[in-house]
């Protein structure tokens, strides 16, 4: 058993309200400068829709992620290394500008040369790539509240495949909002997909980051990705991608997405898990792997696990972190988080909670008794929010998992209307969904009313630890016959050269 410890997220679907302030201020931190326009590494989609960039998660037209072959082996869907390197000088498997958007700016000067006259003057948009007027077709935010959604839902793969189910009439639309940031996945197939090593798994906290001095802009990167949340910045030729706020995170700080967050959605806390358990985790049947990946978690209150931690170095405080993180609660102790597109075989890394909806309202609608757990949770499988679009989404197409979910949040909210009005538990309601009055409210606390520091668990790194902190050296992923990356599935090696004395010292 190799202890190690992974930042990681999770977002309360149910309490996104679309703001996109988490988008403005990530962009205003990492991408405000010349050649990353067009990279939003948080952004915020309208769900039913196709996404940033266009149909992202269309992995027939993009390559990405990871798929079992014929054998049962793990094998990058972009292909192994010998058809990567017959594309490296040419991959078609890239979204272009025009799935993402051409970046502009306006022709300001107009505006202040423009003689008097009785028309008012336009400041018309330039391209920011050639310089010449262009028209704005698409964005990042195109599709906000179902906007574009007459003429893109449909294309939404996740609709696609529940078409028969699910239209995009007027009367039975529905929409919700998904943030999205980098996955730092436990098996990135971006880094084993890069032919320069330049992207590496932090070995302290699991953050995948990309060195710009390796990176030699091949761009294998981009479509190994299966959430396409890397970019390449057209001024500089290299990758960049979301860095989880590394700078913010070593300080013991939420990330600027997170703590800027209006409707206080998300959760970022540390993770224990299995290096040892990760590979056999891939290697899954699709409806097995939300499991695999909860098998892969290290329970941080068992006393096996905290002696090995211990023995592997991980400070007493990192452990302890683990025990109070939010992410372990909402994702293990309570289960009611699961991971975006777990098909992709990668171990994203951030969570979310299925919206639930009015589904008190709901009740009433088909007739039942708001009260009555029975009627309850009978609607919770009428909501607006199909469950199959849900677990296409969240659990690889396991609706049994979402309804478990959400028939716990509609427990939750059960037992404390109940608890608050009559002062009364219902224990038959309890048994149902397996849970203690007890554990509801602590998931009520925690969803509900947590404070920043129950949201934000977050250990400050040593500075001894410092020089480990990037110690996951990713290696040259077409330097293995299998193609599937340095040694299988990522493995760590300390970092060269000894650790400076001022490093060492703990101060």
């Amino acid at each position: 058993m190799r202890i190690f410890a992974q930042m990681a997220m999770v977002m309360n679907l149910d309490k996104c309200i679309g703001c996109h302030t988490c988008s403005v201020t990530c962009k205003q931190t990492w991408t405000n400068r010349d050649g990353v326009e067009y990279a939003w590494f948080n952004n915020v989609e309208t769900k039913p829709g196709i996404g940033y960039p266009k149909a992202w998660e269309d992995q027939e037209r993009w390559k990405g992620g990871w798929a079992l072959d014929s054998s049962g082996k793990l094998r990058l869907v972009s292909g192994g290394r010998i058809r990567r390197l017959t594309g490296i000088f040419a991959n078609p498997d890239l979204p272009s500008i025009d799935d993402y958007y051409e970046p502009v700016t306006y022709d300001f000067d107009t505006l202040l040369t423009q003689p008097v006259g009785k028309g008012m003057p336009v400041a018309r948009p330039l391209s920011a790539l050639t310089g010449k007027p262009t028209s704005i077709t698409w964005g990042p935010n195109w599709e906000d509240d179902l906007a574009g959604a007459g003429t893109t839902a449909t294309q939404d793969p996740n609709m696609k495949r529940l078409a028969a189910k699910a239209k995009m009439e007027f009367e039975k639309s529905f929409m919700f909002y998904l943030p999205r940031i980098c996955e730092h996945c436990l098996n990135p197939a971006c880094m084993s997909a890069c032919p320069s090593g330049a992207i590496y798994k932090r070995e302290r906290d699991g953050i995948v980051l990309v060195d710009q001095d390796k990176c030699r802009g091949w761009r294998m990167c981009v479509t190994g990705c299966p959430y396409k949340k890397i970019y390449i910045n057209h001024a500089t030729g290299l990758a960049e991608k979301c860095t989880f706020c590394y700078p913010r995170i070593e300080a013991g700080l939420p990330t600027v997405c997170g703590e800027t967050c209006v409707g206080r959605l998300r959760y970022i806390g540390l993770i224990l898990y299995d290096l040892d358990a990760v590979e056999a985790a891939t290697l899954v049947a699709d409806h097995e792997l939300l499991e695999a990946q909860r098998q892969v978690f290290l329970d941080p209150f068992s006393p096996e696990v905290i002696k090995a931690a211990q023995a592997q170095s991980i400070p007493p405080e990192w452990i302890e972190a683990a025990q109070r993180s939010p992410v372990w609660a909402l994702a293990m102790k309570h289960k009611v988080a699961l991971p975006l597109h777990p098909e992709y075989r990668t171990l994203p890394m951030v969570w979310y909670i299925p919206p639930l909806s009015p589904v008190l309202d709901v009740t009433a609608e088909v007739g039942g008794d708001p009260v009555l757990p029975d009627d309850i949770f009978h609607a919770v499988t009428s909501l607006r929010i199909p469950l199959d679009y849900l677990a296409e989404l969240l659990t690889a197409g396991d609706t049994d998992q979402v309804a478990g979910v959400l028939m716990k949040l509609a427990a939750m909210r059960a037992h404390m209307r109940t608890r608050t009005l009559n002062a009364e538990t219902d224990h038959d309601m309890l048994a149902r969904v397996g849970a203690s009055a007890e554990e509801l409210e602590d998931l009520y606390r925690l969803l509900g009313i947590a404070k920043m520091a129950d949201r934000y668990v977050i250990p400050p790194a040593h500075t001894e630890d410092a020089a480990m902190l990037n110690a996951w050296t990713s290696g040259c992923s077409l330097s293995d016959a299998s193609g599937v990356g340095p040694g299988g599935v990522g493995y760590p090696r300390a970092a060269s050269g000894p650790v400076p004395v001022e490093l060492r010292r703990r101060k």
